[in-house]
């Protein structure tokens, strides 16, 4: 015969095991949609494309001159401030991120005191009882 207190345990570790599998498969879909492969992928042909226009842009106006030079500048201005641009929204969505994450960790840190909390006055209020029961 089971004690009702080891069903309650085995019912709230089920429960828990299943909240924490769900979490686990929401954080791992939210981590696809926030930085993948792809957006790796993506980043790296940006990257090398910027690149790729800027060296060539240079190469071109130090050898030919086919462009008037404040037309290159402001080309190459555009090109760094395109990339400034990149550079700070990925800094925004991991900072984002981060915060989201700190922020369920606070979560789950609060919900474990309480339950710790509960825990500690389940166990004081037995300890009581066997007290009386023995005394």
């Amino acid at each position: 015969m089971r004690d009702t207190h080891e069903t309650f345990d085995a019912e709230d570790f089920k429960e828990d095991l299943h909240e924490f599998s769900n979490e686990r498969e929401r954080i791992k879909q939210m981590l696809g949609h926030i930085g993948g492969t792809d957006d790796i992928r993506r980043h790296r042909i940006l990257n090398l494309s910027i690149l790729m226009i800027t060296i060539t842009l240079f190469t071109l106006e130090m050898t030919t001159h086919f462009l008037p030079t404040l037309i290159s500048l402001e080309i190459g201005l555009l090109l760094i401030s395109l990339k400034i641009i990149m550079l700070i929204q990925s800094m925004l969505k991991q900072n984002h991120f981060e915060f989201w994450m700190l922020n369920t960790i606070e979560y789950r840190i609060n919900d474990m005191n309480k339950r710790v909390i509960r825990m500690e006055r389940k166990f004081d209020q037995e300890v009581t009882q066997r007290e009386k029961d023995n005394g």
